[in-house]
């Protein structure tokens, strides 16, 4: 007993005067300011058998002779049984190191500890440690279970700490987590945990004890509000996802060699690189990650909130007439087969903006939403037979729009009551487009109807369409402009209905430029294809004249027609010039073409919903409930309105800096922004930075 006495004694004095001692706040000069470059050890299982404290020496001894590394984090499960001789056996290999090291617990450390799991703090100074190195902040804490076997349990008091701590870094540092423990349900209290990374701009959330390299993205169910930020500067989105990486074991075991992971953040390039290094031999790296792009909130007010008790599958309208019994009056139709009509003004709440989500992921609804006035009652509805997926029209006294029961229907916007319907022979999905009186619209029963506006009569039908339209046409006088699900676009003539060319990809029925609305400017019709390929086709001759990789189903274009807007897939908005010629074959559109490209950080991406613009704002609807705004003139981000939790619809600017959005979750709301070249001039009197440059 007096034996083990003196051991802990001597160990705890060699602690005092060790340079790792009480460390766990102290930052680290870095070697090269824009690079991070540090070690992750996890899983040493230091114990009896002797390979195990050879493999920490090993690695401790590699380390010493790596260039350029800044620091050491030990990732838990230091130890096989938690026990005093342990302990000091560990520290005593790590203290070799010649810079600094951090460390937390895992659940080997602490469920069987003979000391209570009082030693481990006692000799390693703490449980859990926050420090600053070359501008990103590093978070750890112990995994627990403390004593009892169960799965993990961050202790109590660093949950708190942790929250504490949360609430008081700016949110767009850049954060670097580690617990022993994955965050998922392996953790009873992981959703705490996630809850305060939320408002943290985390670009990683390292872990062990599952001993191999390995990936994860957690899901945040409920998002924390970051930190608030100085008056004037960028207010910024929670996360709801966060991405994680386990690190291997550093035994041998079934690896070959003793190893560790080499981790570096390159904040010139954005890039974030896990590289595995066994037996002193580096491999390539296996797992890049790009660093996170805090997303700021964008300024706005509500001014009418709606809960639907269905879904929304299409655009919400508002009448345009100036004025009339009519004036603000907001119409939508739902999967229900309902269409209603409220009045914007009747239930205007002038609550500023909402709370939601900073990545791709889907957005909690906002505050505003939880007094939504659901229960209000519509000043009138009408039922159609089934779902209505249409985004309606309106001209004059009339709302127009198609239904899933076969019919199109004509109705008087004042009172809601019937003026015509026309029967189809399947479906009606597609969405009127009204011009010179004649509403044109597409059907699931391959025919292209042109109809009178006053008694839904035929003027002409096209027969010859390869299979169903779901899309808004686009329709001038010079020609009616479509897509459908056979792979093909046309180009009727607007009063006869004859076929003046047609289009194909020669793609299968997936790729079909059915779900795009097709766009005319300077000559020319633009689509996006979901090849992920832009098309720019002659609207005289039906040629092809150029192509970009990029985009999917959703285009949009500038007010004066000059610029296209091309949402892709990943995270990236293209704007190209429309007044661009090409001679002799088609040609890939290159960056002569192209004015700029803009990497946004919506994530992944696939909504069809096309892109608007307005106010000197770029407006992109995610298939997330997020509206992702950027600045017309150069594409930067000016912000994100986190709207919902499902894709966004048409974002339609209304005029005097308003936006009508609906969401596929039932939710209806009008927007007011303030329009960009005023919020240019707030911004500058509250000495906000310039936008970011334009990226060719």
């Amino acid at each position: 007993m007096r034996k083990k006495f003196v051991l802990i004694s001597l160990l705890l004095f060699a602690f005092l005067i060790s340079p790792a001692a009480f460390s766990q706040n102290k930052n680290v000069k870095v070697n090269n300011s824009g690079l991070v470059k540090f070690a992750f050890l996890t899983d040493l299982h230091i114990s009896d058998v002797a390979t195990n404290s050879e493999d920490l020496r090993l690695s401790v001894a590699d380390l010493n002779s790596v260039p350029g590394l800044d620091f050491v984090i030990f990732g838990g499960d230091i130890t096989e049984f938690g026990s005093d001789e342990e302990i000091a056996r560990a520290h005593s290999i790590i203290s070799e190191l010649r810079m600094p090291w951090y460390i937390v617990g895992g659940n080997h450390d602490s469920k069987w500890s003979e000391s209570g799991c009082n030693t481990f703090k006692e000799v390693f100074g703490y449980e859990f440690f926050d420090f600053e190195a070359g501008g990103v902040r590093f978070i750890g804490t112990n995994s627990g279970p403390n004593m009892r076997m169960a799965p993990a349990l961050v202790p109590r008091d660093a949950v708190l700490w942790l929250d504490s701590l949360s609430k008081r870094i700016a949110p767009a540092t850049p954060v670097v987590f580690v617990n022993h423990y994955p965050l998922d349900d392996a953790m009873l209290n992981y959703s705490d945990i996630l809850t305060s990374l939320s408002r943290l701009n985390v670009e990683v959330a390292l872990c062990g004890h599952g001993h191999n390299n390995r990936t994860y993205n957690y899901k945040v169910e409920a998002a924390g509000e970051p930190a608030a930020s100085p008056a004037g500067a960028a207010q910024y989105l929670p996360l709801t996802n966060i991405r994680g990486a386990m690190g291997r074991s550093n035994l041998r075991a079934g690896k070959g060699a003793h190893g560790y992971n080499i981790i570096t953040l390159d904040k010139s390039s954005g890039n974030i690189s896990f590289v595995e290094r066994a037996g002193g031999v580096e491999k390539k790296p296996w797992h890049t990650l790009k660093m996170n792009t805090p997303l700021p909130k964008f300024a706005h007010k509500v001014l009418f909130n709606y809960q639907d008790n269905s879904d929304i599958g299409s655009a919400a309208v508002m009448d345009p007439a100036t004025s009339g019994a009519a004036k603000g009056r907001i119409y939508w139709v739902n999967a229900n087969g309902e269409v209603k009509a409220f009045d914007a003004a009747a239930f205007a709440t002038g609550k500023a903006g909402s709370k939601g989500a900073r990545s791709a992921a889907p957005a909690a609804a906002p505050a505003a939403a939880a007094a939504a006035t659901g229960s209000a009652k519509p000043r009138w509805s009408f039922a159609t037979g089934s779902k209505v997926f249409s985004t309606p029209a309106i001209h004059e006294n009339k709302i127009i729009f198609g239904a899933t029961d076969t019919y199109i229907y004509c109705l008087d916007k004042e009172s809601g009551k019937l003026i015509w319907k026309t029967k189809a022979n399947k479906s009606v999905l597609g969405s009127p487009t009204i011009h010179n009186n004649i509403v044109y619209i597409g059907a699931s029963d391959n025919i292209f109807r042109a109809l009178d506006i006053n008694t839904g009569k035929p003027v002409w039908e096209f027969n010859g369409v390869k299979s169903f339209v779901e899309s808004k046409a686009f329709v001038d006088n010079d020609g009616v402009y479509f897509g459908c699900w056979g792979s093909t676009l046309y180009k009727l003539d607007p009063k006869s209905g004859s076929l003046l060319w047609s289009w194909t990809n020669n793609k299968g029925r997936g790729l079909s430029p059915a779900a795009v609305w097709p766009l005319v400017a300077n000559g020319k019709v633009f689509i996006a294809t979901p090849e992920r390929m832009t098309h720019a086709i002659d609207a005289a001759t039906g040629k092809e004249l150029w192509r970009a990789k990029g985009g999917r189903e959703s285009v949009g274009l500038s007010q004066d027609g000059n610029t296209l807007y091309i949402k892709t897939m990943q995270d990236t908005v293209f704007a190209y010039r429309t007044d661009a010629e090409f001679n002799g074959p088609v040609p890939n559109a290159d960056k002569s073409v192209r004015l700029w490209s803009t990497h946004t950080g919506y994530g992944y991406e696939i909504a069809p919903s096309p892109t608007t613009a307005a106010y000197g704002y770029i407006f992109i609807p995610t298939d997330k409930g997020n509206i992702f705004i950027l600045n017309e003139a150069d594409g930067s981000l000016a912000g994100v309105i986190p709207f919902s939790g499902a894709l966004i619809n048409l974002v339609q600017p209304v005029g005097a800096g308003r936006l009508l959005v609906s969401s596929m979750d039932g939710r209806v709301a009008l927007l007011e922004i303030q329009p960009a070249a005023a919020a240019e001039t707030a911004s500058a009197s509250a000495g906000a930075a310039a936008p970011a440059k334009r990226k060719k």
